[in-house]
């Protein structure tokens, strides 16, 4: 028996394809090996960027003899928790369940019906105390399985049919304008006013609830709400969870002050705080967070972007095993490489002192001060970064997934758009191209490519939802109408494969036709990125306010889908970020803007003033449904401004246009 790894396009798979450990795929030739040999599975789920992942590996399964042990009393199944987000959403459950808490690596143990009778996370080679070590953990499975295998059976048969039991779409519940005000409270409640964002350590880029809390302020006024997307948004930025020289955020901060970042980068956070800071420079006039947009936009197209045009998942945490090598300094490194008093200046600016921020009298850079000497921030950020790309540096995971790109090509099309940035919005085109020829197959989404090779994986609905809302911008910003055909093809495919029979708005992550696993997922929380029913909502309603034939449709089921979050919303509102923006929206209209002939200007203040999840096109009266009907004044270029298809008279002044896009509160 050998690895099986070798032939898969998961570079996280590839790393374990030279274990001693006789790892398998999943599939299902795995459990049938394990019913011959009457023998559990043990699944271990992780990431190529995760640390821990990494460090496990190196403690265990390149371990001889552990791997010795695995091979003999089990089979062993890897899966790429990014590609089959599917079986991680059902194995995730399961080790909440059983743990009280989650994360990666995931360690659990099945039968060979795949039905899950143990779980756990991280297990280190040496116990711990309330921590038994990998070999006891494996042993003592392997003797109870020998002993109690029937048992373990009954066991994990129950656990299934337990979590059945949990399952189900949430009740109607409808989310109205108390809801969205009472999201706020609960909100400012988990508000941390010294240090911004929500919670403690850890402490995660909040960037959908940011942008519910702009859209709100938007179309209430709320200084409240404004307020404390502005302060998370300047905290985030002034740590280490922003790279200050290249662009760019880390997964999250391990502390409560954003001082020290989990050092893996990966592409949903950036996409989606990309998209953010776009939003927050068009109602504040702050450079730095112009800045940042045009930073973070860059870092996607030199670090994340691949040869066939798409953006890779992930840089990894660990540089040569060590996490954060590339990106920390010294005192004594700055003066190397600036000299004594740029080195110093630099030193007090970035906030790196001897006794250090991180480990081993390392620092994180942060910019806790405004730079006041442009000229000399420029000279000695350049020069730091050329002297960092010369340092080792982090893998990375070169794996295209459809609804990460998807978040990519929404925030490089509008952020181009908005910055006159041309290069940008080209580079949403090529990934979409890409995504199209290569991940869209007889109509049907495959989730992740790698060097232009499709995987095997299906789309889950994340992936049809992210990747039509990114079709859906660049059909905005380009005019071209192909796109938005497209992104209904894929809108009209998940109406039909993924909803929840008898409950209107409710919907799997899974298509009917999926593989059948021991429960099918379907979460409607959102997480590190738009849960797949929010993302779904969110296009759906966007397609709606474009215009083509099927708008009412696509607008009745994002309502019915958003009715069915009003206590997740009440309860848990930061995990129901991405469903709020979407029911402020609803309730903005959304704004239409429409705007027939070519003028630079109108389409330039358009594009500044029009409110959160509003739409814009511009073209002729033949080129896009939103324009038909919808001639020139007296010859000229002009604007419709539109709530529901309900529109104001023409404008053909810039501002005319600002006037008629204020937000029309009560």
């Amino acid at each position: 028996m050998t690895n099986r790894l070798a032939s898969s396009t998961s570079p996280y798979l590839l790393q374990h394809a030279d274990n001693p450990v006789h790892w398998w795929p999943w599939s299902a030739e795995a459990f049938e090996e394990a019913r011959r040999r009457d023998v559990p599975v043990l699944l271990s789920i992780g990431y190529a960027a995760c640390h821990w992942c990494h460090v496990m590996a190196h403690e265990s399964f390149e371990d001889d003899a552990t791997a010795a042990y695995m091979n003999e009393h089990f089979v062993n199944v890897k899966v790429d928790r990014e590609e089959r987000p599917d079986v991680d959403a059902v194995y995730m459950e399961v080790t909440q369940a059983m743990t009280g808490h989650g994360g990666w690596p995931m360690t659990c143990f099945l039968t060979p019906a795949a039905e899950p009778f143990y779980a756990g996370t991280y297990y280190p080679p040496q116990p711990r105390p309330g921590m038994p070590s990998f070999g006891q953990v494996l042993e003592s499975i392997a003797a109870a399985w020998a002993n109690q295998g029937d048992e373990l059976r009954e066991s994990a048969a129950g656990v299934v049919a337990e979590l059945s039991q949990r399952g189900g779409p949430l009740q109607p519940s409808t989310v109205d304008e108390d809801a969205l005000s009472g999201a706020v409270v609960s909100l400012l409640g988990e508000y941390d006013r010294k240090r911004g964002g929500f919670g403690n350590a850890p402490k995660f880029p909040p960037s959908m609830v940011v942008e519910f809390l702009l859209r709100h302020s938007e179309r209430t006024g709320s200084v409240q709400a404004l307020s404390m997307a502005r302060a998370t948004c300047d905290t985030m930025v002034a740590g280490g969870l922003y790279d200050q020289l290249a662009g760019g955020f880390a997964r999250y901060s391990v502390d409560a002050s954003w001082v020290v970042p989990h050092f893996e980068k990966m592409l949903y956070d950036n996409g989606l705080l990309l998209r953010a800071y776009t939003h927050l420079s068009r109602r504040d006039d702050n450079p730095r967070y112009r800045e940042v947009v045009r930073d973070t936009a860059e870092f996607l197209l030199r670090d994340l972007g691949t040869p066939q045009g798409a953006f890779a998942a992930s840089l990894d945490a660990d540089t040569d095993g060590e996490e954060g090598l590339t990106y920390v300094w010294t005192p004594a490194q700055l003066v190397e490489v600036l000299g004594r008093e740029d080195g110093e200046w630099a030193a007090e600016l970035f906030a790196v002192t001897a006794d250090g921020s991180f480990e081993n009298g390392t620092s994180t850079l942060r910019l806790l001060s405004p730079v006041t000497d442009r000229d000399r921030w420029d000279r000695v950020r350049a020069a730091l970064l050329k002297a960092r790309d010369l340092r080792p540096q982090p893998g990375r995971d070169d794996k295209v997934v459809t609804a990460w790109n998807g978040l990519a090509i929404s925030a490089l099309a509008e952020a181009g758009a908005l910055f006159g940035e041309p290069r940008w919005v080209d580079a949403a085109v090529r990934a979409a191209v890409l995504l199209l020829d290569v991940h869209l197959v007889d109509g049907r989404l495959l989730r992740t490519s790698r060097d232009g090779v499709a995987g095997t994986a299906a789309g889950v609905l994340e992936d049809y939802g992210c990747l039509a809302d990114g079709l859906l911008v660049l059909h905005q910003v380009t005019g071209d109408v192909r796109w938005l055909d497209t992104a209904c093809g894929l809108l009209d495919t998940a109406l039909a494969r993924f909803p929840v029979l008898g409950a209107e708005g409710a919907f799997f992550d899974t298509a009917d036709d999926a593989e059948t696993l021991v429960r099918r997922p379907s979460d409607p929380t959102d997480n590190a990125s738009p849960s797949g029913a929010s993302s779904l909502a969110s296009a759906l309603l966007t397609a709606s306010a474009l215009g083509p034939d099927r708008a009412a449709l696509y607008r009745t089921v994002a309502e019915h889908a958003v009715a069915r979050v009003g206590l997740l919303a009440a309860r848990a509102p930061r995990f129901a970020g991405h469903w709020l923006s979407v029911a402020e929206a609803l309730h903005s209209g959304p704004v239409q803007v429409a705007l027939v002939g070519t003028s630079p200007e109108l389409t330039a203040a358009a594009r500044t003033a029009i409110h959160g999840g509003g739409v814009v096109v511009a073209g002729t009266p033949d080129s896009a449904p939103l324009l038909a009907e919808r001639p020139l004044v007296n010859g000229a270029p002009a604007a419709y401004v539109c709530r529901g298809y309900v529109c104001d008279r023409p404008v053909t002044s810039v501002d005319d246009l600002v006037a008629a896009l204020r937000p029309q509160r009560t």
